[in-house]
């Protein structure tokens, strides 16, 4: 697994490449720790290079909404693959999360 990220303003941008498996979601767990202990308040989560996710993928998502929801913060998750999306939907995370369908428009919706 490979993430990237960009700061911008008070966001930053996490661009992640790989599988959202047991071991890919530590390292995206760890990323998203140590951005959300700063002053950032927004981040956008790309997802376009992510062809599976696990339950343990997910977690790291509702451990992230908690987390910036506690701060005011907002996350948008963007460019989900079909498959991707459709984990998100049958988990019922689509209810609670904001999809966006490109980064900027993720990034014009924080």
């Amino acid at each position: 697994m490979e993430i990237s990220s960009n700061i911008n303003n008070r966001s930053f941008v996490l661009k992640i490449q790989g599988r959202l498996d047991a071991f890919g979601s530590k390292e995206l767990e760890g990323h998203l720790e140590t951005q959300m202990g700063t002053d950032l308040l927004c981040a956008v989560i790309d997802m376009a290079g992510v062809g599976y996710i696990s339950s343990a993928g997910l977690r790291v998502f509702l451990l992230a909404a908690k987390g910036l929801g506690n701060t005011n913060g907002r996350m948008v998750l963007c460019s989900l693959k079909d498959a991707v999306k459709q984990v998100f939907d049958i988990a019922g995370f689509s209810s609670f999360l904001t999809l966006a369908g490109s980064t900027e428009e993720a990034i014009n919706n924080i």
